[in-house]
């Protein structure tokens, strides 16, 4: 029957129409927002949340301070033509998130295959040149150097798709995958088309720029993809929230950061370091000033002997001058003698292939002037130095950790086990202290059933120096009753009770001491108990209670490698003065950053019990070196001290460099008796 009116008629046979529940919208307040950009503030004035807001680091320092970090939800772009640098700052990124942040990256490789990614990487941190790393023809000590960084790269969370059927939606589907996903980096959007990539070509980057944005923007995760163009007209449809924009000029790149909506907000210039396939904040060429009276010494203020740069260069001018003093009213009278051989050049690359020698200077100069100041009395001038090696050393320290990735904590609360309980006592942890005997050959000495030994005493060069490369806590320690062991943090453990030795021929990893009960253990210790489990000479410690803090084995490195070449170039001048100013520095610097009046600028026990602890390890390492090549191992002490019987040179190197052993004695065995 028709309707009638404005009525409408519907046919029998249709349905009525149902209406879908409707999803609200995800709303947020504006208080929300503002916590996203900045601090929270309680109602007194007081500023709740004091850290800043930061992203996660590019590993560039001028960028971060530019961009404000990778923030979450937000789509990086990196512009450059092929070859200034993009694909180079998002392998910082990735370099920097994963291996020193130790946070988990997705690095989407299109066009590149894993080989290559891993090759920037080592290049860049230890850092080596690039290209003798990939034609394989790296020096002795970098090979030392990438070895000993194996481990620690193969630790990193940081994941490669270097498939040739990459896709946005096959990088969406690996990230559920990866529970903790801090970034995803994508290397790189080809503007050129190639059918095997399906990241290539123009229109395909252009939906994937798309598709990496909204990725970022549903899983609140930082987007970097770069991209190989630097055509204005394709950089500005590709342009959907944050553009770098990377022009390269020789070995400077300058960089524009431009905003979607706002055009652009920065210009910065940075450096290329292509050598070692990385780019890195600006070089600032370093003059050396003319010498200065120092300040009048107070209490706090240790002598400025050596004075740290406001900001020291990460390397460099390429011509540097000479690291003489400036002339002052006092160099440019006569000069007087000096016994002290002019200093050689350092060798081609400098140590591992890097150029210290604006650091180095910084000892020379202070060498040259206690010389100058004593009338060239070597006695007087090294008695001087020794006196002024603490505050210098951290002078020198300070220096190198400009630029850094970290920023440790110099003055944490000292937790109760780590102060002295007198003022010449200790505190509560064990080091593994070595001064052991091989008894049992000693025994079999003595009543006949071995035959007569001959033994070379050995000593390790600079044990302190070498055991600044270790695993040290950047933080506060924090406690965690749950015990175990986590190998991306550093600090003091609790054991039960003291572990077992049986190997009567090798020394016990952790010392001599014999006490009942619960012992605390560094971190050099507990490294050294689980890698003699995993050699299956032991059970590994079993750890009730730790208080770590995240760790890092870089903290010390350029400072260790600073004084290293220093001293290699002093032993090579046979350069007394130098050797021992050095040898004060790194021995009164681990001894003085616990509790110390004569070290104010740092207090940190539990590092300075590490590098102790690191230093006995080393030394258990190489007896235990000794024992597998077929040396017979017979007394070890200290931190240097080692005496085997057998053909050592066949098994260490003779010298006195820091990877070298040399002889201090020789004596038989059995002693024959006086009468």
């Amino acid at each position: 029957m028709p309707g009638t009116g404005h009525e409408t008629a519907t046919p029998a046979s249709c349905p009525p129409a149902i209406t879908a529940p409707r999803t609200p919208r995800r709303l947020a307040a504006l208080a929300q927002a503002l916590d996203t950009v900045l601090p929270t503030t309680a109602p007194t004035g007081e500023t709740t949340t004091p850290a800043p807001l930061m992203g996660l680091s590019t590993g560039i320092r001028t960028l971060d301070d530019a961009l404000g970090g990778l923030q979450p939800g937000r789509f990086y772009l990196v512009a450059a033509a092929p070859g200034a640098g993009s694909s180079l700052v998002a392998t910082a990124a990735a370099r920097t998130s994963a291996l020193d942040q130790h946070q988990p990256v997705l690095y989407a490789a299109s066009g590149l295959t894993r080989a290559d990614i891993a090759a920037r990487i080592v290049a860049a941190h230890l850092p080596v040149d690039y290209r003798r790393l990939r034609a394989g023809r790296l020096t002795p000590t970098e090979q030392d150097d990438t070895a000993a960084l194996h481990h620690h790269l193969a630790s990193a969370p940081l994941y490669i798709d270097d498939g040739t059927d990459l896709t946005t939606d096959a990088i969406a589907e690996s990230v559920p995958d990866l529970p903790g996903l801090a970034l995803v980096v994508v290397d790189r959007l080809q503007t050129t088309e190639d059918p095997r990539l399906p990241l290539s070509g123009p229109a395909q980057i252009t939906d994937a720029a798309q598709a990496l944005a909204h990725l970022a923007r549903t899983h609140e995760l930082p987007v970097l993809a770069a991209v190989d163009t630097d055509d204005p007209q394709l950089i500005a449809a590709l342009s959907l929230d944050i553009t770098i924009t990377l022009t390269r000029d020789a070995d400077q790149i300058h960089t524009t950061i431009t905003e979607r909506d706002l055009g652009p907000q920065a210009t910065l210039t940075l450096h290329a370091d292509l050598a070692h396939a990385r780019i890195t904040d600006p070089t600032h060429p370093y003059t050396s000033p003319a010498p200065q009276t120092p300040p009048a010494m107070t209490p706090h203020t240790p002598a400025q002997t050596l004075q740290a740069p406001r900001q020291a260069p990460t390397s460099p001018p390429p011509d540097p001058a000479p690291t003489r003093p400036a002339p002052t009213a006092h160099t440019a009278a006569t000069p007087r003698p000096s016994p002290r051989r002019a200093a050689s050049p350092p060798p081609e690359g400098g140590y591992a292939n890097r150029d210290y020698s604006y650091f180095t200077g910084m000892i020379t100069r202070a060498v040259d002037e206690a010389l100058h100041d004593h009338d060239g009395d070597i006695t007087a001038a090294t008695e001087a130095l020794v006196k002024k090696a603490v505050p210098n050393a951290m002078a020198l320290f300070e220096a190198t950790r400009v630029g850094g990735n970290y920023e440790h904590t110099v003055y944490p609360e000292t937790l109760e086990f780590l102060r002295k309980k007198t003022k010449d006592g200790a505190d509560e942890i064990w080091e593994g202290r070595h001064n052991w005997t091989n008894t049992h050959l000693m025994d079999a000495l003595q009543n006949g059933t071995h035959p007569p030994i001959t033994v070379n005493a050995l000593d390790t060069n600079a044990s302190f120096l070498s055991a600044f490369k270790t695993h040290l806590p950047i933080g506060a320690l924090i406690h965690d009753p749950n015990g175990g062991f986590d190998p991306k943090r550093s600090g003091i453990y609790r054991l039960p009770t003291r572990p077992t030795w049986h190997h009567p021929q090798l020394p016990d990893p952790i010392g001599n001491r014999r006490e009942d009960g619960p012992v605390l253990l560094d971190d050099a210790t507990i490294r050294l108990l689980i890698r003699c489990a995993r050699l299956g000479m032991c059970e590994a410690p079993h750890i009730t209670e730790r208080w770590t803090s995240g760790a890092s084995e870089g903290l010390l490195e350029k400072f260790r490698r600073v004084l290293t070449e220093a001293r290699e170039n002093a032993i090579k001048d046979d350069d007394t003065v130098t050797i021992e100013y050095i040898k004060a520095m790194y021995s009164k610097f681990t001894s003085t950053i616990g509790e110390s009046s004569v070290n104010r600028d740092i207090r940190r026990p539990d590092w300075m019990h590490i590098i102790r602890s690191q230093a006995f390890a080393n030394l258990w390492y190489k007896s235990h070196r000794a024992h597998s090549n077929g040396l017979t191992v017979v007394r070890v002490r200290g931190t240097d001290e080692l005496h085997v019987a057998g053909d050592w040179r066949t098994v260490f190197t003779e010298g006195r460099l820091t990877t070298q052993m040399k002889q201090k004695d020789q004596y038989h065995l059995p002693r024959k008796s006086t009468r």
